[in-house]
């Protein structure tokens, strides 16, 4: 099992910023990559970023150019660095880990954190 500590969440006005964290622990070795997924309500569960152990990222058209992950490798710890935030970006937004096995992608999951985008 793998399990994350959360962190960053919080309330801001559009065109602010925030920085999630997310560290993980227990079976992390051969972890394929880390990233963050956020849910909406009423909406489907969207990959918002995510980086490889090589550092390869790869990120939705919604936000390139306005957030940047990165990773700690030695703190097995990623960053979400959410830029000019704006009101349609409000959700929860879930760690995310993934390996490869036999068996096909295993994911593991946070527990989310709520952001919220609100003049």
């Amino acid at each position: 099992q793998v399990q994350f500590v959360e962190s960053g969440g919080g309330l801001v006005q559009p065109g602010g910023s925030l920085r999630l964290s997310c560290a993980a622990s227990g079976s992390i070795s051969s972890i394929y990559a880390m990233g963050w997924y956020r849910q909406a309500p009423e909406k489907q569960r969207e990959l918002v970023a995510h980086i490889t152990s090589s550092g390869n990222t790869n990120y939705a058209d919604s936000v390139k150019g306005r957030f940047t992950i990165s990773r700690d490798n030695a703190k097995n710890t990623v960053y979400l660095q959410m830029n000019s935030l704006k009101v349609e970006d409000p959700a929860v937004y879930y760690c995310n880990a993934y390996r490869w096995s036999t068996l096909g992608r295993r994911d593991y999951w946070g527990q989310g954190t709520q952001v919220t985008v609100s003049s």
